[in-house]
């Protein structure tokens, strides 16, 4: 392992401003930051293998107690490397190994308060952070605004998702991070709202590479933040909540005790999107906050309300999908809105005790409001307290349901964070996974939260149902996510589509524009603990065998994860292995067959093709009389190639003897 990488330039900046200038490198020496001070202010900038990635960006806060962006001098520095291995569940790799060289810089300000920037560096990430001492009597501190920022190089195409503005939308629950993303924009555009950007945000550095940026480690004593407009002078800063935020409720800034941290920057680099793909960096520099209750168990779950809607929240129909998810051997059913009226709790109890019978487990839906917009779906005001929430999840448990599914959050003040960790932390003491939807971006909450599972923030598999535009834009959604949303959080898309047709009956209304090995394949490719493979009833006659015999395998925890191949928007293939088994799936969203072969890059990543292993390989045939390729099962041999048919899929199991 290199030592770090620590150099100290003291020169003139220019004739009033001395400026010092520090540089930490990553452990193989490809990645360097470098931390810089004039005219008060401080700056970053990075390169990777000696190109520049990030120009000069500043760095900085304003708060109540005086500014930490401005009038800044250098006091002093520190050094060490960080090396640790932790274990977890719920992400793309079961263990991890986290070496990097960091760098403690610390500043004073006009008023001599110090402020310590953090920034660690391994071989293909960036974490940043703040640090800030108790000055005096000073024990509190507010902060209003942030100047941290990301200047890329001119002529950096992006793949962002606009921020909307509060309170719009179907009965004003935006911003429900659900908004659609744009590819391979310039940087000039403006954001469709004028409030910039959702994180993650990617950028594609031309022939230089690669960047994602993005943020771990926000809990209840932070926001959530955003990108800015794009500057060019600055280029992108994170900016804070809105006020409209909450229904108004709520400060838009952030308050906590000193001493105290804020939350880490990232930023993943590499001159491929690989690193993007594989990145630990969420999880590496967080730690747990609590011990797990329980032993929580991944799996499957089928949900009627997808494609049956609110009509199928009733006893006989949840019925069908207990026993839809017994015999296709999936661990849940969750059970959407409306269930304490249109079902009740008695009949839930009744409901939850068949579920057990066949070796199945109920989760189920809850409103978060509260009144911080209208959504009038029910249960209402059963999670926005404690009160009342412990008591819903002591009774809960009483009646053997595994987990719940919180929706309608009310963006990213610091109140809302607070209520994400309260519900985790309150549903952990009754042994209840959580999934959030109409929410935002988790921040490395798979490690922080051990029943946390995955969150929506995404335009998800519910669009695919409500319009064909939605539907045809799914291919292109789905081959994007693994390189950005995907890759920092886990994302509950919910629902692996099987029904061609978006109605109960799989006739009529419009159809789904990806084949049914693309919907397969996406149940590896989408990374979640807990994955919805939204099979219905009529699909156990209706699919060849071939295909049940498939989504009867999907797993959903994994042991390491291997970016193959790909480009954002257009295709992905990769490999994820559980236990022995490897699995390697391919998803194109372009109109065009393509042909890959993945055996090379497999076997850098040491996924065996000796004889001890069984190659199977599942790929389209597209057959003369109908849009819908033929899914073949056969032997695969090393060096063969593949196609992947247009909005089409592969999947390869590599399976271990």
């Amino acid at each position: 392992m290199k030592k770090i990488a620590l150099v100290v330039i003291i020169g003139m900046a220019c004739a009033d401003a001395m400026a010092e200038s520090l540089t930490v490198v990553s452990p193989d020496g490809r990645l360097a930051v470098e931390l810089e001070d004039y005219n008060g202010k401080v700056y970053y900038s990075a390169s990777y293998d000696g190109n520049t990635m990030l120009e000069s960006s500043r760095l900085g806060l304003e708060t109540n107690i005086g500014s930490f962006s401005d009038g800044l001098t250098y006091y002093f520095s520190s050094t060490q490397t960080i090396d640790k291995e932790y274990d977890m569940r719920g992400t793309k790799t079961s263990s991890s190994h986290y070496i990097a060289n960091q760098l403690n810089a610390t500043y004073a300000n006009k008023d001599g308060k110090h402020i310590t920037i953090t920034i660690n560096v391994s071989d293909n990430d960036i974490a940043m952070r703040y640090s800030l001492p108790q000055y005096g009597d000073t024990a509190s501190i507010v902060i209003t605004e942030e100047a941290t920022s990301f200047k890329f190089p001119e002529g950096t195409s992006t793949f962002l998702t606009p921020q909307s503005d509060p309170m719009i939308g179907w009965q004003r629950t935006k911003p429900s991070y659900e908004e659609v993303y744009s590819a391979d924009a310039p940087m000039t555009d403006k954001s469709q709202y004028g409030n910039g950007y959702t994180l993650p945000a990617l950028f594609h550095v031309g022939e230089k590479g690669w960047a994602l940026v993005s943020e771990t480690g926000v809990d209840g004593s932070y926001i959530g933040g955003k990108l800015s407009d794009y500057d060019p002078y600055t280029g992108y800063t994170l900016s804070f909540p809105m006020e409209g935020e909450a229904n108004g409720w709520g400060s838009n800034t952030v308050g906590f005790a000193l001493p105290g941290s804020t939350p880490w920057r990232t930023i993943t680099i590499d001159n491929t999107p690989k690193a993007l793909v594989e990145t630990t960096i969420p999880w590496d520099v967080v730690e747990p906050k609590y011990e797990a209750s329980t032993n929580y168990v991944g799996g499957r779950y089928t949900w009627s309300w997808l494609i049956w809607q609110d009509e199928s929240i009733n006893y006989a129909d949840q019925i069908q999908f207990i026993d839809l998810a017994a015999a296709m051997g999936y661990e849940y059913v969750l059970v959407d809105n409306w269930w304490d009226t249109r079902i009740g709790r008695d009949r839930i109890a009744e409901l939850s005790d068949y579920a057990k019978e066949k070796g199945v487990s109920l989760m189920l839906w809850y409103n978060s409001n509260g009144f911080e917009n209208d959504a009038p779906q029910t249960p209402k005001n059963r999670m926005n307290t404690s009160l009342v929430r412990r008591q819903e999840m002591s009774w809960l448990q009483g009646i053997g349901v595994k987990g719940i599914k919180v929706d309608f959050f009310a963006g990213d003040k610091q109140h809302t964070m607070q209520l994400y960790e309260d519900i985790l932390s309150d549903a952990n003491d009754f042994g209840l996974q959580v999934i959030f939807h109409g929410c935002t971006l988790p921040r490395g909450w798979e490690r922080m939260y051990p029943n946390y599972v995955a969150s929506e923030a995404v335009l998800a598999s519910e669009n695919v149902n409500f319009t064909e535009g939605h539907a045809s834009r799914e291919p292109f959604d789905l081959t994007l996510h693994p390189y950005c949303r995907n890759a920092v959080a886990s994302m509950d898309w919910g629902g692996t589509i099987m029904n061609r047709y978006m109605s109960k009956d799989n006739k009529s209304r419009h159809c789904r524009h990806t084949t049914d090995l693309f919907e397969i394949a996406a149940a590896i490719t989408i990374q979640t603990s807990i994955q919805c493979i939204a099979i219905q009833p009529n699909n156990l006659y209706d699919l060849p065998e071939t295909e049940l015999e498939l989504l009867k395998q999907i797993p959903t925890t994994w042991d390491e994860s291997i970016y193959i191949d790909g480009y954002p928007g257009r295709y992905i293939v990769m490999a994820r292995r559980h236990g022995k088994d490897w699995y390697v799936a391919g998803l194109n969203a372009t109109d065009d067959t393509i042909t890959i072969e993945p055996s090379t890059e497999m076997s850098k990543a040491n996924i065996n093709f000796s004889d001890e292993y069984s190659n199977i390989l599942y790929y389209e045939k597209p057959q003369a009389d109908t849009p819908w390729p033929e899914v073949v099962k056969a032997n695969y041999n090393r060096g063969d190639k593949i196609e992947i048919q247009p909005c089409g899929g592969m999947l390869l199991k590599v399976k271990g003897i």
